[in-house]
C-alpha cells in the first residue's frame, strides 16, 4: 500500500485525517416499485481537517450529521460525494484489501456500550477478535495481549472470560475502547463515547482517554452534543448544524467567542458550575429543519433571529471574518457584527 506523492496532508506530519466537502445522501423510496423521490441530505459538504495527536470535537444537536461524518470517513457508510485523506490516503479510493490494511490504523468507539457489544461472546474473544482477523495474534500470545489491554484501560485481566451483561455501562465502555486500541491504532473515531454514562463515570472514562492519547499518540475525532463535554478535552472544535460545518477554530477560541447565533445558543445551554455566575439563556424558535427538505440559503435561518433577507437565498460560505482569531472560521452572513453578548442581548430585548 504505497502513500500518494506530493499531498498537502502528508507533506508536514501536521494532519492525519482531510476530510473536504463530504456529502453522504440517504435516498427516500416509495411506491410498490421503491422508485427514489428523494433525498436525506445527512452530511452536506463537510470539511475539516484532524492535527496528528490532537483531538476535534464535532459538536451539535441530536440529527445534524455528526455520527454519519464518522462512519462514512471510515467507510462503513458510503459517501455520496467528497474526498477523506488519511495520511495522504484518498480513504475512498483504496480497494478492499488496502482499506482492510487500512482498518488497523483507524477504529471507532461506539455510542452504545451495551448494544456494541456481542453477548454471546466473552471480553476475551471481543478484544481479541480483531488480533485473529488480522493474524496479529493467537492463542497464549492473543490472550496475553487482551490482558494487558483490560489493565491498562482499568479493567482485570481476570475479566477476559466473562459476558458483556455481567458487567456495568461504565466497564462495558472500557471494553469498547481496549477493542479498540487492540490494533494500535493512530486514529480513533469517538462517537458520542460518554453519553449514555453517567456524569461521575463520564470524567472517569474521558481521563481515560485522555490518558491513553498521551501515551500512544493517537488522534480524536470527538463526537458529542454537549458542548461541556468536549471544552476540556478537545483542542479543536467544530460546530454542526443540518448537515454542514458553521462555525470551527481552536476549541478556547470558539468558547471564549463564539461568531454564529447557533453556537452562542448551545454555549448558552451548558451548565455553570459557579453560583455567582449568572447565565442567560438563549431559547431557540421553531424545530430543526428536514434534512430531507432543507430551507434555501442558510440553514439556520428559520431560527435565527439575526436572519435577513439575504440568510435566505445565499448559503454562507466557512470563512474567517472580522475580529476572528487565526484559524477561526465562521458561515454567517453577518459574522462581522457578532459578539458573544450580542444573542443574549437580542433574547432580552425581546422579552423586554
Amino acid at each position: 500500500m504505497q502513500k500518494q506523492e506530493n499531498n498537502p496532508v502528508s507533506t508536514n506530519g501536521e494532519t492525519i485525517l482531510d476530510v473536504r466537502d463530504l456529502k453522504t445522501y440517504f435516498p427516500v423510496r416509495r411506491g410498490v416499485m421503491q422508485r427514489v423521490t428523494g433525498w436525506v441530505k445527512a452530511v452536506d459538504g463537510v470539511s475539516f481537517g484532524v492535527r496528528r495527536g490532537k483531538t476535534l470535537g464535532l459538536v451539535g444537536e441530536s440529527g445534524c450529521g455528526k455520527t454519519t461524518v464518522g462512519r462514512t470517513l471510515l467507510r462503513l457508510i458510503p459517501a455520496s460525494g467528497g474526498r477523506v485523506l488519511f495520511d495522504g490516503l484518498d480513504v475512498f479510493e483504496l480497494g478492499r484489501r488496502d482499506i482492510r490494511i487500512l482498518r488497523r490504523r483507524m477504529q471507532i468507539i461506539f455510542q452504545d456500550p451495551v448494544g456494541s457489544l456481542n453477548p454471546r461472546m466473552t471480553v476475551g474473544n471481543i478484544v481479541g477478535e480483531a488480533l485473529t482477523v488480522h493474524g496479529i495474534a493467537r492463542g497464549k500470545e492473543r490472550q496475553r495481549r487482551v490482558g494487558v489491554l483490560l489493565e491498562r484501560c482499568g479493567l482485570s485481566p481476570g475479566y477476559i472470560n466473562r459476558y458483556p451483561h455481567e458487567f456495568s455501562g461504565g466497564q462495558r465502555q472500557r471494553i469498547g475502547i481496549a477493542r479498540a486500541l487492540a490494533l494500535n491504532p493512530d486514529l480513533v473515531v469517538c462517537d458520542e463515547p460518554v453519553s449514555a454514562l453517567d456524569v461521575s463515570i463520564q470524567s472517569q472514562i474521558l481521563n481515560l482517554l485522555k490518558d491513553l492519547q498521551s501515551e500512544f499518540g493517537l488522534s480524536y475525532l470527538f463526537i458529542a452534543h454537549n458542548l461541556a463535554v468536549v471544552e476540556h478535552f478537545s483542542d479543536d472544535l467544530a460546530v454542526m448544524y443540518l448537515g454542514r460545518i458553521v462555525e470551527m477554530a481552536a476549541s478556547e477560541v470558539v468558547y471564549r467567542n463564539p461568531k454564529h447565533p447557533y453556537t452562542q445558543a448551545l454555549l448558552s445551554a451548558v451548565p455553570e458550575t459557579d453560583p455567582a455566575k449568572r447565565k442567560s439563556r438563549v431559547v431557540l424558535s421553531g424545530e430543526v429543519p428536514s434534512p430531507m427538505d432543507p430551507p434555501p440559503g442558510c440553514p439556520f435561518h428559520p431560527r435565527c433571529p439575526l436572519a435577513i433577507d439575504r440568510c435566505r437565498v445565499e448559503i454562507p460560505a466557512l470563512i474567517p471574518h472580522l475580529g476572528c482569531e487565526p484559524g477561526h472560521r465562521v458561515a454567517c452572513h453577518r459574522a462581522d457584527e457578532i459578539r458573544p453578548s450580542t444573542m443574549t442581548e437580542i433574547m432580552k430585548n425581546t422579552k423586554e
